[in-house]
């Protein structure tokens, strides 16, 4: 059972940062729809437009990312052995995004969205909340995704996007970023996740923080607040709150 234990001082939040992939978005269609898209594409892809200036930049950034003079061939088997490894490299992930660019205009792809973070997002976004995506896909694919859901363009939703340029997910540094971005006390911004050192990370930088804990997936170990959807998260007067389920 995901703990139903509140956070100690906690204050009401003014921005809530979301993370994508079992958060907002099921696990299942990054893994199984997004990431196999990219690798199916991306040969093609680089050979159509490697030698354009932001593909040509982004192959570059990669071939050092790579540490080593990679011709085109190899540095494509580089890049998709990093997409079955699930790399976090920012260079990829900006190709990918590039990629899925691609795959959406032509109607191949739709980006998912849980109905109760949907809800909840419009319902905050009414509240005056600013909202804000921190995901280690690029900011491109990020936006793509939230463009083009089943429940229509959410975009005009967020303040903001941030992606691996600021840092890594499970530094403490990268949502120190964030609320100096913000220009908000960290205790004053809500961060939602569903991986464990991430949640860890933004506490240590000292934002609230709630596990998302997705049908079918494993709660991440430690004593965090936790929710299994959206509709149970609520924001208090003096803290960030949870109703039970259902």
């Amino acid at each position: 059972m995901p703990s139903q234990e509140q956070p100690a001082k906690a204050i009401a939040a003014r921005a809530i940062v979301t993370d994508i992939e079992g958060t907002t978005s099921s696990l299942s269609f990054v893994h199984d729809v997004l990431f196999p898209y990219a690798r199916a594409h991306l040969p093609e892809f680089v050979r159509r437009h490697a030698e354009e200036p932001e593909v040509h930049a982004l192959l570059n950034d990669a071939r050092a990312e790579a540490g080593g003079d990679l011709d085109d061939p190899q540095l494509v088997a580089t890049l998709l052995r990093w997409i079955d490894e699930d790399r976090k490299i920012t260079p990829l992930k900006a190709l990918q995004g590039l990629i899925w660019k691609e795959g959406y205009r032509r109607g191949e792809l739709q980006g998912h969205i849980y109905p109760d973070a949907c809800e909840r997002l419009r319902h905050w976004h009414a509240q005056g909340i600013r909202l804000y995506v921190y995901s280690s896909g690029s900011v491109k694919a990020q936006q793509l995704l939230f463009g083009h859901t089943a429940l229509g363009d959410l975009t005009a939703l967020f303040s903001g996007y941030f992606d691996t340029r600021i840092g890594a997910k499970r530094e403490p540094s990268a949502y120190r970023y964030i609320a100096e971005a913000l220009a908000l006390p960290p205790a004053e911004i809500l961060f939602l996740s569903d991986v464990g050192a991430e949640l860890e990370a933004a506490q240590e930088a000292g934002m609230q923080v709630v596990l998302l804990v997705r049908e079918g997936t494993v709660p991440a170990p430690g004593a965090w607040v936790s929710a299994t959807s959206f509709a149970e998260i609520v924001l208090q007067q003096n803290n960030v709150g949870l109703r039970p389920a259902g």
